[in-house]
């Protein structure tokens, strides 16, 4: 038994005395190592160029650090990032990618909610190496902002394909760090589609999945708790009633054609539809007159606040054929409605309209009314029903609240637009956030990016969706679209979702009317799934 357990003992001895020699020689070297703090530097009378560009920000204290390039030319780059409370972070990097440490920044946003980031900014250039001299560029700063932002942000990722495609997904992204996982991609059933996801309350024990598929068909995916079912139709454009009782959505007959020339070649075209409301308990499909005019198309409905109306968009149907693209398809432009609705007698008011094309020679798309009921931001583009193929589109909004004493729907445009397209768009469960899409770094690839809203409405500079790696977005070929905040993570598995969609148990669904695109009995099947896919 000795001789078995003595050479046990003695590697256990030597283990220890090389550990105690390995934290001797470290401690030295920390001690003996010099202060990396830069004394001696000239003074540049500019900022240094950032990728991406973070100064006059308003950034969330509870983001994920904000890393980024620096694109003035040297050979070595120091980064301090400071506030007024708290120790300051001090990077040095042989590579102009500054990688701010984690918890280092957590601890100094924390510690100043409400202040002010301060980064200061030293780069060593070549010709500078002899003389061992640094180069300190004027002081970057942005806002931390008091509030936070949701936790966790939904999207669509998806190749910007022209008709077909191969890779779809929806991914959650924790905005506290760089962690994204898959809430369910398209390998899951055969390469069909996947997208208009919709929370209820921000949460994620109500949500709905639209499913497009040629082997499973055309159905929406209704997730509760830790349950998932398949109802037996297709939504369009959804949204949940405050109470979780009733989902309204459309009903779309969308066909994509092409220009010969210009800056986006791709369109889009609403040829037929309508809107209806899910009733959960009851698992029916309902409607009524105001949403199914023959002579109008509907769509992009969302909730007020308080749940007492529902907005959405129309316009008139001014064209006989509706198999083929008219020529005044640039004419086309939608108004904002809104109706009432009694939710425990199930009954629905007359039609309001609040903002017409009329008045603004715009088409206004994808209303979406702020959780605290104060703010209504939509987009306005040139014509259509598709802003995020068209430059033209901006972010706008209405003060609610003084509408409600004055009686006029007056509306401003967003300070923080850019010369691209700006499109799909969603508040934060504290109103004081919003994510919405964006072309305006190339012009082709759509990215999320975030931006505060103060107390009064005014919307602050964005920022990008932060990346681990600042260069990400330079490679990356995804589009990110339809970004959605929630407060906690989705937690039921893709492959609990992709089950539930290969397989045939399926609530039923009647619709009782009849008009040009449904019949009688149902709603429309895509005939051409993919063929039907959009950003």
């Amino acid at each position: 038994m000795k001789a078995t357990l003595q050479p046990t003992r003695k590697v256990i001895l030597v283990h220890a005395i090389l550990a105690c020699t390995l934290i001797t020689i470290l401690s030295l070297y920390i001690c003996c190592t010099p202060k990396t703090t830069i004394t001696q530097y000239s003074t540049m009378d500019r900022p240094a160029d950032i990728q991406p560009d973070y100064a006059g920000s308003v950034i969330p204290p509870n983001i994920a650090p904000l890393n980024f390039l620096i694109q003035n030319e040297g050979i070595a780059y120091c980064v301090k990032v400071y506030s007024e409370k708290g120790q300051p972070i001090e990077i040095f990097s042989k590579t102009p990618k500054i990688m701010i440490p984690e918890q280092a920044w957590h601890d100094l946003l924390d510690l100043n909610r409400g202040g002010r980031l301060s980064l200061d900014i030293f780069v060593k250039s070549p010709e500078q190496k002899e003389y061992k001299q640094w180069s300190r560029f004027q002081t970057l700063t942005c806002d931390i902002a008091r509030e936070t932002i949701d936790p966790f942000l939904v999207y669509r990722k998806i190749r910007p394909g022209h008709v077909v495609w191969r890779s779809m997904g929806i991914y959650q992204r924790n905005l506290n760090n760089f962690d994204e996982t898959v809430i369910i991609n398209n390998q899951y059933f055969k390469h069909g589609c996947v997208n208009c996801h919709t929370f209820c309350g921000h949460r994620t024990e109500k949500m709905l999945l639209g499913i497009r598929s040629t082997d499973y068909g055309s159905t929406e995916l209704l997730l509760e708790g830790d349950t998932v079912q398949k109802i037996g139709t297709k939504f369009g454009y959804t949204s949940w009633h405050p109470s979780g009782r009733v989902a309204a959505f459309s009903v779309n007959k969308v066909r994509q054609f092409f220009h010969s020339a210009d800056d986006e070649v791709r369109d889009v075209l609403d040829f037929d539809s309508l809107m209806a409301y899910y009733v959960v308990d009851s698992k029916t499909v309902k409607t009524t007159k105001d949403f199914t005019r023959k002579d109008w198309l509907e769509t992009y409905p969302t909730w007020s606040a308080d749940g007492r109306y529902l907005y959405f968009c129309c316009a008139p149907i001014t064209w006989s054929d509706r198999s083929v693209v008219p020529d005044t398809y640039n004419q086309i432009k939608y108004d904002l409605v809104r109706t009432s609705y009694d939710l425990d007698r199930d009954e629905w008011g007359p039609l309001e309209t609040i903002l017409s094309a009329q008045q603004t020679n715009l088409s206004i798309l994808l209303p979406r009314v702020s959780p605290d009921g104060r703010w209504l931001l939509f987009c306005m583009c040139d014509y259509g029903c598709f802003p995020v193929y068209r430059p033209s589109s901006d972010l706008y909004m209405i003060d609610l609240e003084a509408a409600q004493q004055t009686g006029e729907y007056k509306y401003r445009r967003l300070d923080i637009n850019s010369d691209k397209s700006e499109s799909w768009h969603s508040w934060s469960s504290n109103s004081r956030w919003i994510v919405f899409s964006s072309k305006r770094n190339s012009g082709v690839f759509t990215r999320t990016d975030i931006a505060y809203v103060d107390q009064d409405g005014k919307v602050y500079k964005p920022i990008c969706l932060p990346q681990k790696d600042p260069t990400d977005y330079d490679s990356c070929l995804w589009t990110y679209s339809i970004p959605e905040l929630i407060t906690e993570p989705v937690r039921i598995t893709r492959e609990k979702i992709g089950k539930v969609i290969r397989g045939s148990q399926k609530i039923p669904i009647d619709m009782p009317i009849t008009m040009a695109t449904p019949k009688a009995g149902g709603l429309p099947e895509h005939q051409d799934p993919w063929r039907m896919e959009r950003e």
